[in-house]
């Protein structure tokens, strides 16, 4: 399935500013708001159903005898036309 890239935003910050966007949007989350990215020209508004596929990936890239690169990827990811509510859970999550 081909890959529209919608909206793009990727700079170094700090800590705290990563925190002040994560907070933002799960605050949009928890009051069922829709979330409007912003930055330069771009910007894109999508409304994300009450529930969501929700993915949580940590990855290491580069050399497997050396340093590399870490990463936290969090995703959500949902149908663009899907209605209704699927409690697919295969396990809880901790983040800690």
């Amino acid at each position: 399935m081909p890959e529209e890239v919608l909206f793009e935003s990727e700079r170094r910050q700090q800590r705290t500013e990563v925190a002040d966007y994560l907070r933002a949007v799960a605050d949009k989350l928890e009051a069922g708001s829709s979330i409007t990215l912003e930055a330069g020209d771009q910007s894109v508004t999508l409304e994300p159903p009450g529930d969501v596929e929700f993915e949580v990936k940590a990855e290491r890239e580069g050399p497997t005898d050396g340093p590399g690169e870490l990463s936290i990827e969090l995703e959500l990811e949902w149908d663009e036309h899907r209605s209704g509510s699927d409690d697919g859970s295969d396990g809880s999550l901790t983040i800690s």
